[in-house]
């Protein structure tokens, strides 16, 4: 390839989510471009391709590469099949990108992102959010010392099983979700874990959690942890039940506190009362109130220039994977922060998985 050549893209597994991917990666045409789709059902491969005009159809992976020899290898399949797919178009020299999460266990992410290192290729996974425009503005913010040093972080990310995807798992017994290891978290809790994992600041933080069921016996619904690094420390929070849902990251730093509201695409920061006594207590609302209207301003730019969508942080996400790629450059989430996110993570499951039959099951309300 040369190094002004669009990436040519291959999406192996074409369910809901792949349509995301091809419609941003549609959106960067100098970066790549989508030439094949390959699913075991070639009815979700040949409805994908019509939809998107995509060049190649394909039920077998392995004809795929042989065939097509994409640069980079999307893989949107369910978790299970993340390893040996990952691991393929790694050995074919392909870069990989992979959706949440990167492995059903810990060891095998340290062994995926070894092959890639050996291989000389890039290895991504979907952490979206970490490009959300709320997380550039929140990391501009930090790098300009807004907060000042952190000391604790708050992340809490709700979920609505009455919402399409959890309709399905609840109701199907042998969804894939079930066949994970931490079963509904496995699948969620990386999107409460990543907004924490650069502030922490330790490889192998004290993990402290508690989780319990309330709306199915044999499903975990609800989760807190305690991490404790060397100077700062986070509470991270999974709730499938508090309403509204949401979805917020609070850094508490020596200067300040920020609020990350991923929902409402805000970030704000808090203010003391401007005078002392009562009436500095009245008036303390107005500056907050002021931030909002800035952020509804900004928000209101990025709606005019198309900028302000769903996938805003997965088009992110792509464009500089494939930008590092072009340029040689390190991929966008380093491999220290993905095994991090997947060593916390088995510990939580470690942890919880002897207390599951120590909480009440009777069904919420």
């Amino acid at each position: 390839m040369s190094t002004n050549d669009p990436l040519k893209v291959a999406i192996v597994g074409c369910g809901r989510i792949a349509d995301g991917h091809v419609e941003q990666i549609r959106r960067l045409p100098g970066l790549a471009r989508v030439i094949a789709a390959c699913d075991r059902e070639p009815l979700m491969a040949e409805q994908l391709a019509t939809r998107y005009r995509i060049e190649k159809v394909y039920e077998d992976f392995e004809d795929m590469l042989s065939r097509s020899r994409p640069d980079v290898v999307h893989i949107t399949t369910p978790p299970a099949s993340h390893v040996a797919l990952a691991s393929r178009a790694i050995e074919a020299g392909c870069h990989v990108y992979v959706e949440k999460p990167l492995a059903p266990r810990h060891e095998e992410v340290v062994q995926l992102l070894e092959r890639a290192r050996r291989a000389g290729v890039q290895l991504t996974v979907g952490y979206t959010y970490l490009f959300d425009p709320p997380a550039l503005v929140m990391r501009e913010l930090c790098e300009r010392g807004a907060i000042g040093d952190p000391v604790h972080v708050d992340s809490i990310y709700g979920y609505d099983l009455s919402g399409p995807f959890g309709r399905a798992l609840m109701a199907d017994r042998m969804h894939w979700v079930h066949k994970l290891p931490g079963k509904l978290l496995h699948n969620t809790v990386d999107h409460m874990l990543n907004k924490v994992v650069e502030f922490v600041d330790s490889d192998e933080p004290d993990v402290l959690a508690l989780a319990r069921p309330l709306a199915d016996p044999s499903l975990l619904d609800e989760l807190r942890v305690i991490l404790g690094g060397r100077r700062v420390t986070a509470y991270a929070s999974f709730s499938a039940h508090a309403r509204p849902v949401v979805h917020q990251a609070r850094v508490h730093g020596t200067r300040n506190t920020m609020l990350v509201d991923y929902v409402a695409r805000t970030v704000t920061l808090a203010h003391a009362p401007p005078l002392p006594s009562a009436v500095g207590r009245l008036l303390a609302p107005l500056p907050a109130a002021g931030d909002l209207v800035r952020e509804v301003a900004r928000n209101a730019v990025r709606f005019a220039r198309s900028d302000y969508h769903f996938f805003a942080g997965l088009h992110e996400l792509m464009r500089r994977f494939y930008a590092s790629i072009h340029d040689g450059r390190p991929p966008p989430i380093s491999a220290r922060d993905i095994l991090w996110v997947s060593s916390v993570m088995e510990r939580i499951f470690d942890e919880i998985g002897p207390r599951v039959r120590l909480y009440p099951t009777e069904r919420v309300a």
